[in-house]
């Protein structure tokens, strides 16, 4: 008891002191705790009554959710089923409408395949047509290229068209002039006139060179080649053909192609000129036609007028047969006339015979009258 605790200013704390003190203390400590364990215990009182509120109210809420849960997952099964009959639909609405397009894309394909069928008929038809054209072509450059086939070939074209369009015995191929040349061709002039000579002869490998010319040198020698020979044939021609009061002081000059005929009077218009001084003249197949169509005229006028006489005399007959119808109808004219004054004669007649039959009808033939 006397064991000293404390060592103040004014004197030593002993045990017996402070257990009072001690007493004291610890009853108002746990007087203390007492108080702070009443409110803790309150405390969790209040609390767990709140905790049971919070859970009724999170209970109450959970209910609700599990019912907006419910409400929603029927919500989204409606939806779902629409969305899925919808879709269903779409499919089967495009499905249609592919199987409508796949058919279409099906039909026009099939027509497009028939029509590229005839297509391929026509091209293969028209290939074999240019076959066929490579091939003649292959043989007329063969004919071309040896050169008595090919002045076969323009005296051929020559002969067909002053054959077509002129009579037997206004031409002759091959005479024998009184110089002994034979030109290709005489046409017979009316009126006695002498004939006209047409050669068909050209020289052709000359105009050849001249388009296969590749540079301008080479160009330039091979016109120079093509004027030479021009110039030899035409005053061959000219030579051998132009005989006074035998041939026409004129003579053609035949080419057988358009085209060569344009590149002369394009390219060599002093080649042309040459030629008509030298009274020859280059004609090209139409031309040619031309002027066998107006000797063809000529002769027909000169046969008309070889004629005429005869024409004179059937017109004359024609006349007196004009004349001879003219009286026929003036007799038979008077023949209707007279016809016409027996007819009124007998109208006369029988307007008299109407008015006597009137007359008779009218007696009266009761007995007074008849004594």
């Amino acid at each position: 008891m006397d064991t000293v605790l404390l060592d103040f200013g004014s004197g030593p704390v002993t045990l017996a002191m402070a257990l009072p003190a001690l007493v004291g203390a610890a009853g108002l400590l746990l007087l203390v705790m007492l108080i702070m364990h009443l409110r803790e215990a309150r405390r969790r009182a209040a609390a767990t009554e709140d905790t049971g509120r919070a859970l009724e109210d999170l209970m109450r809420a959970q209910a609700e959710m599990t019912g907006r849960m419910q409400t929603m997952a029927e919500i989204f099964g409606t939806r779902t089923s629409d969305l899925a009959r919808l879709v269903n639909e779409r499919l089967d609405s495009h499905g249609h409408r592919l199987g409508e397009a796949m058919r279409q894309t099906t039909a026009r394909t099939e027509d497009s395949l028939g029509k590229l069928g005839e297509r391929l008929a026509v091209i293969d038809r028209a290939q074999a047509t240019i076959t066929q054209l490579s091939g003649e072509v292959v043989s007329l450059q063969q004919i071309l290229a040896n050169k008595q086939t090919r002045g076969a070939f323009g005296q051929g074209r020559m002969e067909a068209i002053i054959a077509d369009a002129l009579p037997m015995g206004a031409y002759s191929f091959q005479p024998t002039l009184s110089n002994g040349s034979r030109p290709d061709c005489m046409i017979g002039l009316p009126n006695g006139a002498p004939g006209l000579v047409v050669d068909a002869k050209f020289p052709l490998e000359s105009w050849q060179r001249f388009h296969a010319a590749e540079d301008e040198g080479e160009r330039q020698k091979a016109a120079a080649g093509l004027r030479a020979d021009m110039n030899v044939h035409v005053r061959a021609i000219a030579e051998k053909y132009l005989i006074a009061g035998e041939t026409h002081d004129l003579a053609f000059l035949f080419v057988p192609s358009e085209a060569i005929f344009a590149d002369l009077n394009e390219q060599f218009e002093d080649v042309v000129q040459r030629a008509a001084r030298a009274r020859v003249v280059i004609v090209s197949p139409a031309l040619l036609l031309l002027c066998v169509q107006v000797v063809q005229a000529l002769l027909r006028d000169v046969r008309m007028r070889e004629q005429a006489h005869l024409i004179q005399a059937e017109v004359q007959e024609l006349l007196a047969d004009l004349g001879r119808l003219d009286d026929r109808v003036q007799k038979l004219r008077s023949h209707f006339g007279q016809a016409q004054a027996d007819i009124d004669q007998v109208l006369v007649s029988t307007r008299k015979l109407a008015k006597r039959g009137t007359r008779i009808e009218t007696l009266d033939f009761s007995g007074e009258d008849s004594a």
